[in-house]
C-alpha cells in the first residue's frame, strides 16, 4: 500500500499505547480515521484531539472479543467513508504468572482479545477489503496484527499471553499467503514489538466483569506483573517510534516488523532448538540475575502463604 493520502483506516486500541500512535501518523499522512478501544474516556480524548486538528474521525467503544461488536465497527466504517482500506488489529491484553495458576478467566479473557479480536477483525475486514477491489480495479488494502515478540519466543510466567501471541503470529502469516494465492490487492503485516512503553502491562484496568479475576493473584503472577512493568516502562524505543516503522513496513510491503531486530537472537535460539530436537534453551543465559529474582519472589510469595 503506498497511497495513504484520504484513504480509510480502522485501528482497535486507537485510544491509547501503539493504537493512539499509529492514529497520529496515519493523521499525519492524511488518513480518515476509524478508533475503537472499550476505555471510553481514552476514546473520547483521543476522537476530540484529533478532530481538533481537523482530522476525519470516527470513534466507537467496541470489545472486540465480541464477534457482533467487530461487525458494528466495520458496518460504522462504511456507513461513514464508503471503504476501509488500512485495518490494525491491534487490541491487546497482558497476563503473567505459572501457567498452571491462570484461571478459566483468564485464558477466556486474554485469548478472547487478543486471539478472537484479530480473528474477527481478520474474518470481517478482509472480506470488505476484498469486494471493494472487486468493485475497483485501482484498491489497495492492507491489514496489521499486533502480536509480540511473545509470539516467535516462550519466556516463562508468561504463558497465556504466549499462546495468544504465537496464535496472531500464525494467523496472520496464513492471512499474508492466503491473499497471495487469490492475489488480491491486499497486504497484510505482523508487527511483534518487544518492551515498549505502553499501558498493555495495566491492562488489566480495562478487565470486563464477565471475565473478572476470580482468584488471585498469585506469588507468580505478582512476580510477571512488577517484571513486566519494569521492563515495558523502561523501553527505549517509543510506541511513536514503533508507528512509524510500522508505516514505513505497510508501504514498502514488508510482512514481518520488530520494533527492537536485537531481540532475534532469541528467536534464532528457539529454531535452532526446534531444528536440532534440543530441549528449549535457557532465555536467562545472558541474564541469570533477572532468573533468580523472579524465583526469589517465587519463595517468598509461596513462604508467605
Amino acid at each position: 500500500m503506498k497511497n495513504f493520502q484520504g484513504k480509510v483506516a480502522v485501528i482497535t486500541g486507537g485510544a491509547s499505547g501503539l493504537g493512539r500512535e499509529f492514529a497520529n501518523v496515519a493523521a499525519k499522512l492524511g488518513m480518515k480515521l476509524v478508533l475503537a478501544d472499550v476505555q471510553r474516556d481514552a476514546l473520547d480524548r483521543a476522537r476530540e484531539e484529533l478532530a481538533a486538528q481537523g482530522v476525519a474521525v470516527q470513534a466507537l467503544v467496541c470489545d472486540v472479543r465480541k464477534g457482533e461488536q467487530v461487525q458494528a465497527l466495520a458496518d460504522a466504517a462504511m456507513a461513514a467513508y464508503g471503504a476501509v482500506h488500512l485495518v490494525f488489529n491491534n487490541a491487546g491484553v497482558g497476563s503473567g504468572g505459572l501457567i498452571w495458576e491462570n484461571t478459566e478467566a483468564d485464558w477466556e479473557w486474554v485469548l478472547g482479545v487478543n486471539v478472537w479480536g484479530v480473528i474477527h477483525g481478520v474474518r470481517i475486514f478482509t472480506k470488505l477489503m476484498l469486494e471493494a477491489a472487486a468493485r475497483d480495479p485501482e484498491f489497495e488494502g492492507h491489514i496489521v496484527n499486533t502480536a509480540s515478540m511473545a509470539g516467535l519466543v516462550n519466556a516463562p510466567a508468561m504463558g497465556v499471553y504466549n499462546v495468544s501471541k504465537h496464535a496472531v503470529v500464525a494467523l496472520s502469516e496464513t492471512l499474508y499467503q492466503d491473499l497471495q494465492l487469490v492475489q488480491a490487492p491486499i497486504g497484510a503485516s505482523v508487527l511483534c514489538p518487544y518492551f515498549v512503553p505502553t499501558g498493555i502491562s495495566q491492562s488489566h484496568r480495562n478487565r470486563p466483569a464477565d471475565v473478572r479475576m476470580t482468584q488471585g493473584p498469585t506469588a507468580s503472577q505478582l512476580a510477571s506483573q512488577a517484571m513486566t512493568d519494569k521492563a515495558v516502562t523502561s523501553g527505549r524505543v517509543s510506541a511513536a517510534e514503533v508507528a512509524e516503522m510500522t508505516f514505513k513496513a505497510i508501504a514498502d510491503g514488508q510482512f514481518y516488523i520488530y520494533s527492537h531486530p536485537g531481540a532475534l537472537a532469541g528467536v534464532q535460539e528457539r529454531m535452532e532448538d526446534v531444528l536440532q530436537q534440543r530441549n528449549p534453551s535457557d532465555p536467562y543465559k545472558a541474564a541469570p540475575q533477572v532468573r533468580d529474582a523472579l524465583r526469589a519472589k517465587l519463595q517468598a510469595g509461596a513462604g508467605s502463604r
